[in-house]
């Protein structure tokens, strides 16, 4: 899944680059969501959007959305993530796991017990964010997140495309297909 997150482009810059990651997407069969823009995630009819605890509420969202969008929801807690599955997410972000600079969150990293914690309360998949490292993914997986989030150790990287190869292979390894 790719995920459009741009926090300083206008709206016609993360329309035209939303319409292009779409295309890219659906010619590799790989979802594409849009964070934070309902609005935009249904222009280019991606194939879902995440919110923010700041953002529009997930209830509101998916009586906008409709049910073949996926509709996922950052949270950072126990009762965050319960209410997000109550109010008709589809999967959960969940974290920061570990320190991140990528963005200042105003949460304290979690580390693994919280997705320990949220994994016995909500069915849901979970997607780990926050410091997820090749180093670290091995035992987050393993702790019961369905994937992770990663965005400074691939585009960070000197190669994405075999930092994402890496990543695939450490993922694979964790739950055991390897």
């Amino acid at each position: 899944m790719i995920q459009l997150r741009d926090k300083l482009a206008g709206p016609r810059q993360l329309l035209s680059e939303a319409r292009q990651i779409r295309q890219l997407c659906r010619a590799r069969g790989v979802s594409f969501i849009v964070n934070d823009r309902l609005d935009l995630a249904l222009a280019v009819d991606a194939d879902g959007v995440h919110l923010g605890q700041d953002d529009l509420p997930p209830m509101a969202a998916r009586a906008i959305l409709g049910r073949d969008k996926f509709l996922g929801v950052s949270t950072h807690s126990l009762e965050q993530a319960l209410e997000a599955a109550e109010q008709g997410a589809d999967y959960l972000g969940i974290g920061p796991i570990f320190a991140t600079g990528t963005k200042a969150t105003g949460y304290e990293p979690r580390g693994c017990d919280i997705i320990r914690q949220v994994r016995t309360r909500i069915d849901l998949p979970l997607v780990a964010i926050g410091g997820i490292t090749l180093s670290n993914v091995g035992e987050v997986i393993a702790t019961g997140a369905a994937g992770v989030a990663v965005i400074s150790a691939v585009v960070g990287a000197d190669d994405i495309s075999a930092a994402t190869a890496a990543f695939a292979t450490a993922i694979q390894h964790a739950e055991g297909r390897c």
